[in-house]
């Protein structure tokens, strides 16, 4: 092998290496790409989870046919959910659309106390004591929100705690785009 390629080869695959390397770089860390997106949710496993009582349940989960909803997933134990959480109520307020909270790994007790404490937003609450509705929904960890169309398909996937920025400038104009 000549001088030049043996000098040469180390080179161009440290070249190789430094790209992808650069590449990672410019990608955001909160932006996780969920297989879901522009797909059927799977809302079949939704409908067997227990309801958790707060309140009046004003909706089930057959009702959200033909709506644009949100799926937040929460838990007690998650500090993110609690800075989110204000937010979502503000939401709510509005009736934009309906918001279905999926308690993750929660005990029910837990969940009920931090609702009346901090408001509810949420049409209806179900539990995922086990953590098997989180997994088909492709949660990372809470919180997660997500967004679904009329047609019952994933549109937009959030993941850690909403701003009032991603509300604001996506989250909003997707839903007013959605419920035309």
């Amino acid at each position: 092998m000549s001088r030049w390629i043996r000098a040469g080869l180390p080179l161009g695959l440290f070249v190789v290496i430094a790209w992808f390397l650069l590449k990672g770089l410019d990608r955001n860390p909160r932006e996780i790409p969920s297989p879901l997106i522009n797909k059927a949710a799977p809302r079949e496993v939704l409908e067997g989870l227990d309801f958790l009582e707060v309140g009046a349940q004003t909706l089930k989960v057959n009702d959200l046919e033909g709506q644009v909803w949100l799926l937040n997933v929460w838990g007690s134990w998650c500090s993110g959910c609690q800075v989110e959480h204000p937010l979502l109520n503000r939401l709510a307020a509005e009736k934009l659309l309906p918001i279905v909270g999926l308690a993750w790994k929660d005990a029910p007790a837990q969940s009920r106390d931090w609702l009346s404490k901090l408001g509810n937003p949420y049409a209806m609450v179900l539990m995922d004591l086990q953590g098997k509705a989180a997994i088909e929904w492709g949660v990372y960890g809470a919180p997660e929100t997500f967004l679904i169309d009329k047609d019952n398909k994933v549109r937009f996937k959030h993941v850690g705690p909403l701003s009032a920025e991603i509300i604001d400038k996506q989250l909003r104009p997707m839903i007013e785009q959605l419920k035309r």
